[in-house]
C-alpha cells in the first residue's frame, strides 16, 4: 500500500479546493493564531467578536478574502471551554490544533476535496465545539481515509444521508455563523484522518502535548495536499 504522505505529495500537483472555487488562491493569506503571535497579546481570543475583528484586520491588511493556517498551532482560545480543559495536568490540556482552518465570510460554499461518500454527520453543540460537521470517507485502491468539515451551517446537514455519494468540488456545505459553529468567527475546520476509530460526525481537532505523536501520524498536514504553503 502506498504511504499516505507519498499519496498526498503525488496529489498536491493537482488543483484541490475547499472553498468557493471563484475565490482565487492568490487572495489567500496565512494567519497565525498561535501563542507565539505577539499580535494576539492585546486580543481577547475568548470573544468571537474580538477574534473576528483581528482576523478581518489581517484580511484587509493583506487584501485577502480567505485566511488559512493552524496545523499544529498551540492556541489559547480553547482555554475558554471546559470541553477542552477538564484535566488538571498541564500536559493533558487540549490546546494543539491538528487541522487546517480557513477563515472567510459566513455562507461561503465548502467543497468536497475528493470523490467519496458521506461517512457521518452531526451537530456538535458543546461550547467551543465544531457545530455542524460532515465526515466523508474516501477510497483510492487499497487506501482508505476520511476528511472532516467542521463549523458549517445548520443547512449544510439537511438532506444528507450516510453513504451518499459526493464528488470532488461538489458543494457539500457552507460556513456557519458564530451562533451555530461553536462560537467562533466563520471558518472551516478541515482535517485529514487515517483511522477515524469509533467516531461518527466528529473527531478530535485539538489535542494535548501527550497525544501529539499519535495525532500527527493519524492526521497529516492538509496544506501538503492543497498546496497552500506556496501561496
Amino acid at each position: 500500500m502506498i504511504p499516505f504522505k507519498e499519496f498526498l505529495i503525488q496529489r498536491c500537483k493537482s488543483d484541490y479546493r475547499l472553498m468557493d472555487a471563484n475565490i482565487p488562491l492568490s487572495t489567500y493569506t496565512k494567519l497565525d493564531l498561535s501563542t507565539d503571535n505577539p499580535g494576539l497579546k492585546t486580543t481577547d481570543t475568548s470573544s468571537s467578536a474580538e477574534l473576528g475583528k483581528y482576523i478581518d484586520e489581517v484580511l484587509e491588511e493583506n487584501k485577502a478574502r480567505v485566511a488559512y493556517g493552524g496545523y499544529l498551532e498551540k492556541r489559547t482560545i480553547y482555554q475558554r471551554s471546559a470541553h477542552f480543559n477538564k484535566q488538571t495536568n498541564p500536559n493533558d490540556e487540549r490546546n494543539i490544533h491538528i487541522g487546517l482552518d480557513l477563515w472567510a465570510k459566513a455562507g461561503t460554499p465548502v467543497l468536497a476535496v475528493f470523490d467519496g461518500e458521506i461517512h457521518s454527520f452531526k451537530n456538535n453543540t458543546n461550547y467551543g465545539d465544531y457545530g455542524p460537521t460532515i465526515v466523508v470517507k474516501h477510497r483510492f485502491s487499497e487506501l482508505t481515509f476520511y476528511t472532516l468539515y467542521g463549523h458549517l451551517s445548520l443547512q449544510s446537514l439537511r438532506d444528507k444521508n450516510v453513504g451518499q455519494t459526493v464528488r470532488q468540488n461538489e458543494v457539500i456545505g457552507e460556513l456557519g455563523t458564530s451562533a451555530v459553529n461553536g462560537d467562533y468567527p466563520p471558518h472551516l475546520h478541515f482535517q485529514l484522518i487515517l483511522d477515524i476509530q469509533d467516531y461518527r460526525g466528529d473527531y478530535p481537532g485539538v489535542c494535548s502535548i501527550n497525544e501529539l505523536d499519535f495525532y500527527k501520524t493519524n492526521c497529516p498536514d492538509p496544506e501538503l495536499l492543497l498546496g497552500l504553503s506556496s501561496t
